[in-house]
């Protein structure tokens, strides 16, 4: 069992930055690819971004260029770091980890950008 604690959201004006932090209990952290979902009011929970863990990432095409997934090993945390947000990123993001075929979720955070 995988339990992930996420932490950082917030409100923010179009234009502005937030990082988002989810730590993971349990050894199968660095082994584990772990990411970030996001749900909009109304719509389904889509991806934003993955990191491997061997640090390969992957983004939506929405988010390019302007968020950025790391991982910290010695801490189990994995961060997402959104510069330049936009109205349309408002969403509850979610922290996500996939091992030994199993998918894990945290509760998720509140993420409002105004315009």
């Amino acid at each position: 069992q995988v339990q992930m604690v996420e932490s950082g959201g917030g409100s923010v004006q179009a234009g502005g930055s937030l990082r988002l932090s989810c730590t993971a209990s349990g050894r199968t952290f660095r082994r584990s690819v772990m990411g970030w979902f996001r749900q909009a009011p109304g719509k389904e929970r889509e991806f934003v971004a993955a990191i491997s863990w061997s640090t390969s990432t992957n983004y939506a095409e929405s988010v390019k260029g302007r968020f950025t997934i790391s991982r910290d090993y010695a801490k189990n945390t994995v961060y997402l770091q959104m510069n330049s947000l936009k109205p349309e990123d408002t969403a509850v993001y979610y922290c996500n980890s996939r091992v030994d075929e199993l998918n894990y979720w945290g509760q998720g955070t509140q993420v409002t950008v105004s315009s």
